[in-house]
């Protein structure tokens, strides 16, 4: 299966899913959206990964290339493609499936558990994810569910925490593709967000456990066997 991914900004790619692509045979070809790279052709992949940022799905006038992502989107929505969105990518496949998205009550950074939906078990991903895990999070926006979508599970802080629709398109709000190094990453680039708050940790707790990475990283594999042995 032949994969792309499109990248919003240069320190969050696939993380532990680039592993997984090679060792699975399924070629990976990458879009740098911030380097304006053109986007595919819609031809030239089975399933497209579109990865998160720090902007907003609205911040076309900072990021011109967010209004042709966008129509890109709505139409491979439309001509049938299996898609994953992680973080800003699912805000982006909601906001172009006609829901909003809006401003989370809570930031959400750092290891949080997420309450998996019930209605998982009549889609593809039944069996998948545990009726509770820990799961990464990095975010400040949420969305509304898509009209059609089947929501994926919640956290404390944030209600929609995912949603499948047509048994193809998933947007994930939290993250299972993280690695210690991702994780370093975000806390980098993106520290100044780390204000203190309910649902935000430091950065001592959010890398003092390596092994839950791994085990993030294992339902990651699982979603990924999923999308692509339809």
């Amino acid at each position: 299966m032949r994969v792309h991914a499109l990248y919003h900004v240069p320190f969050e790619n696939v993380g532990s899913m680039a592993a997984y692509f090679a060792q699975s045979g399924h070629p990976l070809a990458v879009t740098r959206l911030y380097n304006a790279d053109p986007l595919p052709d819609l031809t030239a992949f089975d399933l497209l990964v579109v990865m998160g940022g720090p902007m907003g799905v609205n911040d076309d006038t900072r990021h011109a290339w967010l209004t042709a992502e966008k129509r890109f989107l709505r139409v491979a929505m439309a001509q049938g493609k299996t898609i994953l969105g992680i973080c800003l990518g699912a805000q982006l496949l909601a906001s172009v499936a006609g829901a909003d998205v809006t401003r989370n009550p809570h930031r959400e950074i750092g290891w949080f558990p997420v309450t998996r939906s019930a209605v998982l078990e009549t889609t593809r991903l039944r069996d998948l994810l545990p009726t509770r895990f820990d799961a990464f999070h990095w975010h400040g926006d949420t969305f509304d569910l898509p009209a059609g979508a089947m929501p994926i599970g919640s956290s404390e802080a944030c209600l929609n925490q995912g949603f499948i629709i047509d048994d193809r398109i998933v947007g994930l709000q939290f993250h299972l593709e993280t690695t210690p190094q991702s994780a370093a990453a975000l806390i980098e680039h993106c520290g100044h967000e780390l204000d203190g708050s309910r649902f935000v940790q430091d950065t001592v707790t959010m890398l003092s456990q390596p092994d839950r990475f791994h085990r993030l990283n294992t339902l990651m594999a699982k979603l990924l066997d999923a999308l692509t042995n339809p």
